[in-house]
């Protein structure tokens, strides 16, 4: 094995299927094109990825880049961003991935993420500014503590300027006059 090589291929694997399985049915969601089944599979496919994700934190600590590779760290990652039903996991998650980023095993902009990911579905206000709630008419920055030095603080975990961000996401996110005109509300991290 190179030292290239994750040290569990096999949960490597688990992570990456679970994270773009995921990732399918959100874009899906995003465009409208989920009924009430198909949202409630989505759902269940959260909760279930939550479930797996638990145990493996709990038998090896935060999935690193040694452990299951860059890509799958990514899936972990996603996994862990998107249980906002329960918020206690995600500050637990926050935790494990903050210490492998200090072992240099992980992200630090994940981390930034799923820090604010944390305090969001926690009713609290981000610190990065990554966190957007997505509608049918376009994109809101979820509130932010101190905007006014968002940008010092987002330089510290190596992200763009939060104008740089919401621009993006703004072109990523506009409305094509496709889309439902339903209150559809999807929380979305902005890089």
């Amino acid at each position: 094995m190179t030292s290239d090589e994750p040290q569990r291929p096999d949960l490597a694997r688990e992570l990456i299927a679970r994270a773009t399985e995921s990732a399918a049915h959100r874009a899906a969601h995003v465009r409208g094109q989920l009924d009430a089944v198909q949202l409630g599979r989505a759902r269940h496919a959260d909760h279930a990825n939550t479930k797996v994700l638990r145990r493996i934190l709990a038998e090896y600590d935060w999935p690193g880049h040694c452990l299951v590779g860059p890509d799958a760290a990514r899936a972990a990652w996603s996994i862990a961003l998107h249980s906002d039903y329960d918020p206690a996991f995600q500050r637990a998650a926050t935790t494990l991935l903050g210490r492998a980023v200090q072992d240099g095993d992980a992200l630090v902009q994940h981390w930034a993420h799923l820090y604010d990911r944390a305090l969001v579905t926690s009713g609290r206000d981000q610190e990065y500014g990554t966190q957007l709630l997505l509608h049918a008419d376009g994109i809101e920055l979820c509130p932010l503590r101190a905007p006014e030095s968002v940008d010092t603080r987002r330089a510290t975990v190596r992200l763009p300027p939060i104008a740089v961000a919401v621009k993006a996401m703004r072109r990523r996110y506009a409305p094509d006059g496709s889309a439902d005109e339903s209150p559809t509300v999807v929380l979305a991290g902005a890089a």
